[in-house]
């Protein structure tokens, strides 16, 4: 293998860019995990398993975080424990993006129900937190994290370049995963996607001839979103993954446009936004959650009202007419459930 090259200078504003990209992925995967914990109706098993990979993508910006701002110059105690930190939790988030993926092709595609579902569940937790775990303390123990010159990092530590392994634990701490999450993903999305077009097709065959307008344009309107979520989650991962990708090709080949300010920039912010992004998508961009979302705000921000209009007594009804049509009263007592 080539010799390396020479170590990559973190200017003052790439690391400014990397570290609120950081704090933003941190909020994003804080607020994930708030809204799991208070609206009890939303936690559903795909939802409990984005909670897990909240918790990971979590740990992975504080830690990112302490790497970007300390920048480290040699292997030290805490470049040993941010870069096992930061190799536990990133190859525990590919595991679980990837377990997100293959739970919602087996309840969706392969109608997976009962008992097998919770056994499933177990799975993923044993093989999502068990292998980054084995992986990362088999690293430490054999002395292979450590300071890399920023060459195949933006900052932090990872696989002391040193090592005469280190394309082998490169691959077995994370590049090896994402390359692998780069194929699952889009293909499970793309079935997923495939059975419910489908589906709805068979559905729209058999649909009543007098069904409304209305309901008609909220199915197609819920299907769109569906739809695009489905592209846009492997998309995503894709986009902010895949300059990781470039940097630790070009690494392996020696070549000096690792140290591409670019690349150096687009590397930082995509292994430490993957808990924004998914804020993004499952969050400020899922209907049910951003109406409770923008509901706690508003009672949160707006007065209440005084305990003089809360005791006053309420007034009558106006008296209706004999046959009087009452679907304006019917329309307003419907409408918070709709």
């Amino acid at each position: 293998m080539p010799l390396p090259a020479p170590p990559t200078l973190l200017l003052p504003s790439e690391r400014a860019v990397v570290l609120l990209s950081c704090v933003l992925s941190a909020l994003g995967s804080g607020l994930l995990v708030v809204t799991h914990a208070l609206w009890p109706e939303l936690r559903s098993r795909a939802r409990r398993l984005l909670l897990f990979l909240s918790l990971a993508d979590l740990l992975s910006a504080a830690s990112y975080f302490y790497g970007v701002l300390q920048d480290f110059a040699d292997t030290s105690w805490d470049c040993v424990l941010q870069g096992a930190l930061s190799t536990f939790a990133n190859t525990s988030s590919f595991f679980w993006t990837v377990a997100i993926a293959l739970y919602l092709y087996l309840s969706i595609v392969r109608a997976a129900r009962g008992p097998g579902t919770d056994l499933l569940l177990w799975a993923f937790h044993v093989v999502s937190w068990g292998v980054p775990l084995t992986i990362t303390v088999t690293a430490v123990a054999l002395k292979k994290i450590g300071y890399d010159a920023s060459d195949v990092s933006v900052g932090w530590c990872w696989i002391d370049l040193e090592a005469k392994d280190r394309v082998l634990w490169m691959l077995l701490t994370g590049k090896l995963w994402e390359m692998l999450a780069y194929v699952l993903l889009p293909l499970l999305y793309l079935l997923v996607r495939k059975h419910i077009n489908r589906a709805h097709e068979a559905l729209s065959e058999y649909r009543p001839i007098c069904e409304s307008q209305h309901r008609q344009y909220r199915a197609v309107a819920a299907s769109s979103i569906a739809d695009k979520k489905l592209v846009l989650i492997p998309l995503i991962f894709i986009c902010l993954r895949v300059w990781s990708t470039v940097r630790f090709v070009l690494t392996l080949c020696g070549s000096p446009a690792v140290q591409t300010p670019v690349l150096v920039v687009l590397h930082g912010i995509g292994n430490t936004f993957q808990g924004g992004a998914n804020c993004i998508m499952f969050v400020l961009c899922t209907r049910a959650v951003r109406t409770r979302l923008i509901s706690l705000c508003h009672c949160c921000c707006c007065p209440q009202p005084s305990d003089q209009s809360q005791a006053s007594p309420p007034r009558a009804p106006a008296p209706h007419k004999t046959g009087e049509s009452q679907e304006p009263r019917q329309t307003l007592q419907e409408h918070p459930s709709t």
